[in-house]
């Protein structure tokens, strides 16, 4: 539910295979006395950009500047997916070379795919010297570069690329293939799908055991991030100095997955480009791809219909702990919406049904409810120093996987008061035997119009009490 940063001053350059998706499709009534397979009386014909075309024409949809960069021939086919990319407000800057354009053709019937035939041969002879000077040329003027490689050929000489964007401190975010991840050394952010990330890791049959081998593969290669998108199980970020993050899938219905990955990296990019955090940044991309896998064959995302995803998400969905600036631009959208939010804070440290019943009675007085954590430091000040039993990265995702919870935030003063005044909540809400002029941000609140309860907890639950119970 969060808010979709503008994006629409970024300006990103997309590199790697371009490449024609065309789509036949007709009735199918009948199978073919010849063969076992239906017969399709094709009466339609669609082109689309795929490949790196389809990530440059979701990073336009977006409403980012994009130029678009590879090889391809001069051909028919070529001139179709150049006008495909033109439409969508991409510049084309693809170098011509003397092979075949490249051409995936789908034959479809009652919106169902029934054969994929590729054309294509090998780029890497094309891709030498002469086309990374080239390239290069496009990357100046760009807040980051988009690498998409679909094993083509067209990277060939993908290093030589990334070591021009480090020396340009340009961030760069590769779309990878095959199992040698050693060529994209020093990008920032790698956006495997499990299965490749498996054929270079191996095998990874738990959370833990991915995320111990992205930390590692993510430390060896001198990246950023590393974000495994996995399908059906959501997507993990790993990253350097951050605990690592998971997202649900947030797709209420898996139609057609082509180009999902497309979607994720544009994503991605242009929240970056407009200055989000990586966590908060992969929470949209998410969301994009719960949109992008919904519609037939290769597609974008409008801003509009990923802000519809991101509020339409249910409570308590992950990716839910946000950065203090990205929440706030959140609450303004859901408050523009007419949503009604709640906030209530507190140190959360061992989660205890009085807890979750407080925090269920909050959520009832309004819409959505945010929760503030005191950060370790400042629980330490008020509770001693033997406080936190657990760290704020954990008590957050514990509040945040509670159904009643929409959004949990931290802070790192004694108080609240500031962090209450910036969010400006509806309601503010604490629990205890309080007068509401010793709450912590009351005045803010009640000056705005808003209103301030107090909530009893619950007898006989208390995480004092737990703690003494468990030394005894």
């Amino acid at each position: 539910m969060s808010a979709l940063p503008d994006m629409s001053s970024g300006s990103v350059t997309v590199i790697g295979d371009v490449m024609l998706d065309r789509f036949w499709s007709g009735a199918s009534r009948r199978v073919s006395p010849e063969a076992p397979v239906p017969v399709v009386s094709v009466t339609g014909q669609e082109d689309r950009a795929g490949g790196a075309g389809n990530v440059a024409v979701n990073l336009a949809e977006l409403g980012l500047s994009v130029s678009l960069v590879g090889l391809c021939g001069e051909d028919e086919h070529a001139r179709a997916l150049r006008a495909c990319v033109e439409a969508a407000g991409v510049r084309w800057n693809v170098m011509p070379c003397p092979s075949e354009t490249i051409v995936k053709l789908r034959v479809l019937s009652r919106n169902q795919q029934l054969l994929r035939m590729d054309f294509e041969e090998s780029l890497a002879k094309h891709a030498n010297d002469l086309f990374v000077r080239y390239a290069q040329q496009h990357f100046a003027d760009a807040d980051l570069v988009v690498f998409s490689d679909y094993a083509k050929g067209s990277l060939e000489l993908v290093q030589p690329l990334l070591q021009h964007c480090r020396e340009l401190n340009q961030p760069t975010l590769v779309d990878p293939k095959g199992a040698d991840f050693e060529r994209y050394r020093g990008a920032t952010l790698l956006t495997p799908n499990l299965a490749e990330f498996e054929a270079v890791v191996g095998r990874c049959d738990t959370d833990e055991t991915l995320i111990d081998k992205a930390e590692a593969l993510r430390e060896s290669l001198d990246l950023e991030g590393i974000l495994v998108t996995r399908s059906e199980a959501g997507m993990t970020l790993v990253q350097s100095g951050q605990p690592p993050a998971h997202f649900s899938a947030s797709a209420r219905e898996v139609f057609d997955v082509t180009g999902a990955g497309d979607t994720v990296i544009a994503v991605m990019a242009g929240c970056l480009s407009a200055g989000l955090p990586m966590r908060d940044a992969a929470h949209f991309a998410n969301h994009a791809a719960g949109v992008v896998v919904a519609k037939l064959g290769t597609a974008s995302v409008s801003p509009e219909e990923l802000l519809t995803a991101v509020s339409a998400a249910p409570t308590g969905a992950a990716g839910n702990v946000l950065a203090e600036t990205s929440l706030a631009s959140a609450l303004e959208d859901l408050r523009a919406a007419g949503q009604r939010i709640v906030m209530t804070n507190g140190c959360f440290d061992l989660l205890h049904p009085g807890h979750v019943r407080y925090l269920q009675q909050a959520k009832a007085l309004g819409d959505v409810l945010v929760v503030a954590v005191n950060d370790d430091d400042s629980v330490r000040r008020l509770k001693g120093e033997s406080r936190p039993v657990n760290t704020l990265d954990d008590r957050m995702a514990v509040l945040g996987a509670l159904g009643a919870v929409d959004y949990v935030v931290s802070f790192s003063e004694d108080t609240p008061a500031r962090l209450i005044d910036a969010l400006t909540p509806d309601v503010l809400v604490k629990g205890g035997d309080y007068a509401v002029e010793q709450i912590a941000g009351h005045e803010s609140v009640l000056a705005r119009g808003g209103e301030v309860r107090v909530l009893e907890f619950v007898d006989g639950h208390s995480t004092s009490g737990l703690i003494e119970r468990l030394n005894d």
